[in-house]
């Protein structure tokens, strides 16, 4: 489970996230929204142990990322899928996050085949598409075989079948009891992935539901229509580079 406890990032022009309080539960994909500079970069970065809380805290199995000894056996994250070293191949990359986490080999082949980069393992950082990088993301994200993901952003870069492939794969990791939090600006993807939505506009929550009780409650308009009646007084937060 993932716990968000009050959680508050001010910058000098004022909070990128407000007092927010959500859980994410195991065994069902919840879809993290909300517009731009909205504040769910700037939330999962907490998450993550990447940028430190002004008030509250986020806590992931009961604890705080920074407490984990191996966090890639407890929690997978896809965050920017650029940021890798341009000569490392595939396989380095993995490589070297499996031995930081004390992860076999043997996973990092499964890895590799299971998001469709067995045939590009040998390929640098830097030839490939972008496409590419996200899938490799992806396999950094299952290297440790974690109870939690976070992915943001996911299908970014990805072709449609890419994009379906992302849909099932979240699906049949929350099926398997895993805690799925995913962040995305596709309402469209999120009606067909997400069970359970947080929705959050200016850093503070504004919903958190079933996505059928989040349209449900917009007269039954789609997922994209609710969405925006409910986010449409939230403007995009310009200080302090939140997202």
């Amino acid at each position: 489970m993932i716990e968000v406890e009050n959680l508050t990032k001010r910058y000098r022009g004022g909070a990128a996230v407000d007092d927010l309080t959500f859980t994410v539960e195991p065994g069902r994909v919840t879809g993290f929204l909300g517009p731009n500079g909205a504040g769910k970069s700037t939330t999962i970065r907490m998450m993550l142990g990447l940028a430190r809380p002004s008030a509250g805290r986020a806590l992931i199995g009961g604890r705080p990322y920074a407490a984990l000894a191996r966090p890639l056996t407890v929690v997978g994250a896809l965050l920017e899928a650029g940021d890798l070293h341009p000569t490392r191949t595939a396989r380095e990359h993995l490589r070297w996050l499996a031995r930081s986490n004390g992860i076999g080999e043997r996973r990092i082949g499964e890895v590799l085949e299971e998001t469709g980069m067995a045939a590009a393992a040998g390929k640098r950082a830097r030839t490939l598409s972008l496409g590419m990088r996200q899938r490799l993301g992806v396999a950094a994200a299952l290297l440790g075989d974690p109870e939690v993901l976070i992915l943001d952003e996911p299908v970014n870069g990805l072709d449609p079948e890419g994009v379906i492939w992302i849909r099932n794969l979240a699906k049949r990791l929350a099926g398997e009891g895993r805690t799925v939090l995913v962040s995305s600006h596709l309402m469209s993807e999120m009606a067909l992935t997400a069970a359970h939505l947080v929705v959050i506009g200016r850093g503070r929550l504004l919903a958190d539901l079933s996505t059928e009780a989040f349209v449900a409650a917009h007269d039954g308009s789609s997922l994209e229509e609710a969405f925006m009646r409910l986010t449409g007084a939230s403007v995009e937060f310009r200080s302090g580079g939140a997202r």
